[in-house]
């Protein structure tokens, strides 16, 4: 039988070395409906290394999309038809990332240069599986700020079939910048993303970038039909604790306060760590839970202590949660 799924009108941005399974998995404990990206995974560490380690996910993890990087169509197509074997939603490709790393394995953000190439990735993947195959791309590369070139690119994916399109609303500069500079130099263009849907109102248009309020996202949803937030949910993950009533008209949160979403996830912790895995494993994504919370600074040292953390169970994260005045 097959599983119903929200819109997307949230989401957590795929975000490398950070929206990992562990950080995913305890995310649900504060959001069940906000949309999740996997961080980024090269097609070749899925056909060539351990590919169960960068697939596995638990199932309350859904709704879930894999962040595929690559260029080659044919290792793309072989990447979703896994994708769609392991269980994601979707499959989201990634045209955006501007670091000279990505560029050297010629996908990213470089790849907005090359719409046709896209173009035969999309097609690969769609032939390849029945799931969604998505774009995460930027609004323009270097110096290059022509809102005609973004239309252009967007149009003849869309005629590829592709119907939804994650925007972040700067540049990639793929020369000079290192990718957190990326990040924040290039200047926001919320305009650029606005008018994309205007052009294209039948496509699904998701937008990124800079986003940090539920004030800001509701202007947002005002112009466009997703909105998309990357940092400010990895470092303060309790600002998603009403997403679920406010824009999913869900009956009620998973869990009414961060005590009880700590409490909740230890059984996945205990788990974890039952299958050989470690505790710095999982608190590293933790550290954000208690911010602005009277004791969140305690709480922040205790879980980034190497000393504590070794060894420890899941009694340390209600230690660390007990030094909270939540």
């Amino acid at each position: 039988m097959s599983v119903s799924f929200p819109p997307r009108r949230l989401a957590v941005a795929p975000m490398l070395d950070w929206t990992d399974r562990h950080f995913r998995r305890f995310f649900r404990e504060i959001s069940r409906h906000t949309w999740l990206y996997t961080e980024m995974v090269n097609t070749g560490a899925v056909l060539y290394g351990d590919a169960a380690r960068h697939l596995r996910f638990s199932e309350i993890e859904q709704p879930l999309a894999l962040q595929l990087g690559g260029s080659e169509p044919k290792d793309l197509a072989r990447c979703a038809k896994l994708a769609e074997q392991w269980g994601y939603q979707e499959v989201n490709l990634n045209v955006g990332c501007p670091s000279e790393r990505v560029q050297r394995g010629a996908f990213g953000a470089c790849l907005m240069k090359e719409p046709d190439l896209v173009a035969d990735c999309l097609k690969a993947m769609q032939d390849a599986c029945t799931l969604d195959i998505t774009v995460k791309h930027r609004i323009g590369i270097d110096q290059d700020e022509s809102y005609q070139v973004l239309l252009d690119f967007v149009g003849q994916l869309a005629e590829q079939g592709c119907r939804t399109f994650i925007v972040h609303a700067r540049n990639a500069i793929l020369k000079g910048l290192s990718p957190k500079e990326n990040r924040e130099i290039p200047p926001l263009k919320y305009d650029y993303v606005y008018q994309l849907k205007r052009d294209f109102p039948q496509l699904e248009i998701i937008i990124n970038g800079g986003i940090k309020t539920w004030q800001d996202t509701e202007q947002h949803l005002q112009q466009v039909d997703g909105v998309m937030i990357g940092r400010e949910a990895y470092h303060q993950p309790w600002l998603f604790h009403d997403a679920d009533t406010r824009f999913f008209a869900a009956a009620h949160n998973p869990n009414t306060s961060r005590q009880a979403a700590l409490h909740a996830f230890l059984p996945y912790v205990e788990s974890h760590l039952a299958e050989g895995g470690k505790m710095r494993d999982i608190a590293r994504h933790l550290l954000g839970l208690m911010t602005g919370v009277a004791g969140g600074r305690k709480f922040r040292q205790l879980l980034s202590d190497a000393t504590q953390l070794k060894d420890a169970d899941g009694q340390l994260l209600l230690r660390a949660a007990q030094l909270c005045a939540d």
